[in-house]
């Protein structure tokens, strides 16, 4: 029987507080602690609107070699690995995918993204291809892929090598467990370690934006507003109380 690892999974008051939290936020905030590039290039969003956050389940593709693969080995499909990083899937959980980028091999298709969905699973990131996109879509999964293809996962020039093991996807490491946040605007990549940080700050950043915003939607200076300048900070600390906004 084909054994692999599962993942330890955050807390799930971090993940609670993540999700007003967008991913250019959570991306900034990282920046200025010292990760400077969290953001996944190549998978984009593929049903605008959705936002998740979860902890990541990672699924890792090689490029194929006659003497370490061959589809024959597929006919038991319980060996397949990109069945089993499913079979990890707890509710809210993300599935991450290194497919190497390429375009040719659709990972998952309609019927696994559908088990994916009945296990409460919240998303999928794919630096790769899908497939089955009429049906995918009906699922209304949120997803973020490079794009579509009608071949199956081992059609052509890769295979599901390990499960949960770290990974790179878009350019940056993913480690199991790590969270993801992702919207319209991309995937980020926050550790677990750095998360309760990452919401301090970014509270604090929420905050003043929102009063930096109404200011300059009545022509205020930019130069005074954004970023928030020193001399506004007794002015933003009564808005403030005004708004009750949380300490």
């Amino acid at each position: 029987m084909t054994h692999t690892p599962d993942i330890t999974r955050p807390p799930k008051d971090l993940i609670e507080a993540l999700r007003e939290i967008g991913a250019a936020t959570v991306a900034g905030t990282l920046g200025h602690m010292g990760f400077r590039n969290p953001h996944m290039v190549g998978p984009v969003a593929q049903n605008h609107g959705k936002s998740i956050v979860g902890p990541a389940l990672t699924l890792q593709f090689l490029p194929q070699r006659p003497d370490v693969f061959s589809e024959g080995e597929y006919a038991d499909p319980e060996t397949q690995l990109h069945r089993h990083v499913l079979y990890h899937a707890q509710e809210g959980d993300v599935v991450v995918v290194d497919a190497r980028g390429d375009m040719s091999s659709g990972v998952f298709g309609d019927m696994m993204s559908t088990y994916f969905k009945g296990r409460g699973g919240a998303g999928i990131v794919i630096d790769g291809c899908m497939r089955d996109r009429p049906n995918v879509e009906k699922l209304d999964l949120p997803l973020w892929l490079r794009g579509w293809t009608p071949n199956y996962h081992v059609q052509t020039s890769i295979y599901p090598n390990a499960v949960n093991v770290p990974i790179a996807c878009g350019g940056v490491t993913v480690i199991p467990g790590d969270i993801i946040v992702a919207d319209d605007d991309g995937v980020v990549v926050l550790p677990v370690a750095m998360a309760a940080k990452v919401i301090e700050e970014s509270q604090k950043h929420h905050d003043w934006e929102e009063f930096s915003r109404e200011k300059l939607m009545q022509g205020a200076p930019l130069q005074r507003y954004y970023p928030l300048h020193d001399d506004a900070r007794g002015e933003y600390e009564e808005w403030r109380k005004t708004n009750r906004l949380a300490d």
